[in-house]
């Protein structure tokens, strides 16, 4: 164990990279995906389980903690560590997106977010300092500086003034968090699809110096083919001494084609809300499970893979416990969706430490090209 905050690169392939970043509460082993622990849950998982698919951290979520039960609540309760039972490293975000998006009346100025609560209407204004401030009383090891996320498309001007704010927001946000051994501050890049306002907040963001650094206002709404285009330029902008995140992605592809782009951190909420509704995520691709043709289905999801639902049920129960709408039928499906993505990221580990990572790739295409092959 450690006593700081550090970042190791062991080895890359191509433009991707594996790499640990160490904290005092563990490793953690990228590239790697973090589960979304949304209100202090993984929804669905015990925090044992999703410790048991292969998760090194998992996300909180300042805009949604901050509101219930509140973070001086936790803080009194002895932090969300303790709080939500996980030992391993947390990273929260800094509410800002979900201002943005969930809350409101917003009313945005410099200083920073006023808007009422999508829960009760409660009157919140949310700053950097604030969010600083609350990200603190949750305790969580990497803390995120608090920015304003545009939705794509947007025109030059207003990405312009955005990416700009959230600059000044960054510096504000430095200021705030102070110095804390041990805890990180990670800045948020932005400027849209525009490589040169890219690179302006880049270079903003290593002139104020962070932990680590954030590809955001990505996975808004721009579509795969633009997201990668943007990130064919985007982690090439930032320090390669330390880790690079690009915030709420994704599918298995998105992930996959990210870190061949040179990013080492990722997170979504897509393999639980997917497991909630049915949805699997395989080596061949996406399974709906309440489809007919698996009621009568003797074989595992997917043959190969070694978690509960595969190695303990047939797909014809898992159709059967989701079209009568049990509890364990999301239960199971998250827990394979979070292992298929832990398999894979771990799978990308070894072949960017092999120097094999174009090879890991045609292998991952050419299996979702074969498909789910159904029962004879």
């Amino acid at each position: 164990m450690t006593d700081r905050f550090s970042f190791t690169l062991n080895a890359t392939s191509g433009k991707a990279r594996t790499g640990v970043i160490q904290t005092p509460r563990g490793d953690i082993r990228t590239p790697a995906f973090m589960p979304v622990g949304t209100a202090a849950t993984v929804k669905a998982m015990m925090p044992e389980s999703v410790a048991a698919t292969g998760a090194d951290i998992l996300l909180g979520n300042t805009y949604h903690l901050m509101l219930r039960p509140g973070a001086e609540r936790i803080a009194r309760l002895g932090g969300l560590h303790h709080f939500m039972n996980w030992s391993k490293p947390i990273l929260t975000d800094s509410g800002g997106f979900q201002v943005m998006s969930l809350a409101d009346l917003r009313k945005l100025t410099e200083e920073g977010v006023t808007f009422r609560s999508h829960i009760d209407g409660s009157k919140h204004l949310l700053s950097p300092e604030r969010s600083m401030e609350i990200q603190k009383l949750l305790g969580s090891d990497i803390v995120m500086c608090f920015d304003e996320c545009p939705a794509l498309p947007a025109d030059r001007k207003a990405l312009e003034d955005s990416m700009r704010l959230s600059m000044r927001w960054a510096a504000r946000s430095k200021d705030a968090f102070g110095d804390r051994p041990g805890y990180a501050l990670f800045g948020i890049q932005q400027g849209g699809l525009e490589q040169d306002l890219r690179e302006e907040s880049a270079g903003a963001l290593r002139e104020i110096g962070f932990d680590g650094y954030a590809v955001g206002g990505l996975a808004v709404g721009e579509g795969q083919a633009a997201m990668f285009g943007c990130l064919d330029f985007a982690p090439d902008q930032l320090p390669v001494d330390k880790p690079r995140y690009l915030m709420g992605v994704g599918k298995p592809d998105d992930i996959v084609g990210a870190v061949k782009r040179g990013i080492d951190m990722m997170d979504c909420v897509l393999p639980s809300r997917s497991g909630r509704t049915g949805q699997a995520w395989t080596r061949r691709g996406q399974v709906n499970i309440k489809n007919a043709r698996h009621a009568d289905d003797p074989r595992p999801l997917d043959e190969d893979c070694t978690c509960p639902a595969c190695s303990n049920y047939s797909r014809a129960y898992l159709h059967h416990v989701f079209r009568a709408q049990e509890m364990i039928s999301g239960m199971l499906l998250t827990w394979h969706n979070l292992h298929y993505y832990q398999e894979l990221m771990q799978g990308m580990r070894d072949a960017i430490a092999a120097d094999g990572f174009d090879a890991f790739e045609a292998a991952f295409h050419a299996a979702r090209a074969e498909g789910d092959i159904p029962p004879l």
